[in-house]
């Protein structure tokens, strides 16, 4: 599995792309293979304040229902809506089209609790959590 260097990311799976000010959000090629096929994305809506570590999505699968959480704080500024339709973007591309929010920091700063590339795939090659 691939763990993109220019990506940041959390104990609970997820990843951040920081763009502009920015963090694009999504779930880990390891969440989406550990889940198995995604059928329906709950996304927030626009303009949700979110804190991190705060839940705002729900991943249901063929396994079971996950929860995905804030890895920082902020304003919700996009949604995929691409999911609604093609939930399983996320299998497919968890890292491209297959995002599912966009977020204005808050507190850029809390990007240096997030762990790097190769931080996270130690962690998941030591049992994933």
């Amino acid at each position: 599995m691939s763990y993109p260097e220019n990506l940041k990311y959390t104990k609970e799976h997820e990843w951040v792309l920081v763009e502009n000010g920015n963090a694009r959000v999504g779930i880990t090629s390891y969440a989406q293979d550990q889940l198995g096929d995604v059928v329906f994305v709950e996304l927030p809506e626009v303009g949700t304040e979110l804190k991190a570590g705060a839940m705002f999505a729900t991943v249901e699968s063929v396994k079971a229902v996950s929860d995905v959480y804030a890895p920082v704080s902020g304003t919700i500024v996009e949604v995929n809506e691409a999911l609604n339709d093609s939930p399983e973007l996320v299998n497919e591309d968890p890292y491209n089209d297959g995002w599912m929010i966009v977020i204005e920091l808050s507190d850029p700063s809390e990007l240096d609790n997030l762990m790097d590339s190769k931080a996270y795939q130690k962690m998941v090659e030591e049992g994933g959590e």
